[in-house]
């Protein structure tokens, strides 16, 4: 008997989800003019997603730039501020610090490059797709008062 409610349990559930799937999916994906349609993406989201990611990513590197070139100050002083054998360990992680500054450096230019290549390609999109016209609404006539015939 359990086994029996269990099995028959797991059907319904499976009735129940696949419907309701059904369902929703073809309601996510159908436009509201044209149901039984798919939706079309936005023309050029992918272009756009691609330039948003890649700006993201400058900015981030921007950062770790910056950040970079603060450590390589504070070891410049570092350095300035010892003598001896402590001295020589400060020269070795101002040297580490100058390193890792010109590898972000690097990246940083390439990702300009990817942000302006990115950009490139979503004006070319935007400029091949065509412009939408705006519907004319037709306003409103006043019409003037019809003349009076006199006597």
């Amino acid at each position: 008997m359990n086994n029996v409610r269990k099995g028959a349990t797991a059907l319904a559930a499976v009735a129940a989800l696949s419907v309701g799937g059904v369902s929703l999916a073809s309601t996510a994906t159908a436009h509201p003019s044209h149901p039984g349609h798919p939706a079309k993406p936005a023309p050029c989201a992918r272009a756009q997603g691609q330039v948003d990611k890649a700006q993201a990513k400058l900015d981030w590197l921007t950062k770790k730039l910056a950040a970079e070139q603060g450590k390589v100050k504070k070891d410049k002083k570092a350095v300035a501020a010892t003598k001896g054998s402590p001295q020589a360990q400060a020269k070795k992680a101002l040297r580490a610090a100058k390193a890792e500054t010109a590898k972000v450096a690097k990246e940083k230019k390439a990702q300009q490059q990817r942000v302006a290549h990115a950009t490139a390609r979503l004006n070319k999109c935007e400029a091949g797709q065509p412009t939408p016209t705006p519907t004319p609404v037709p306003s409103p006539t006043t019409t003037a008062p019809a003349p009076v015939p006199s006597a």
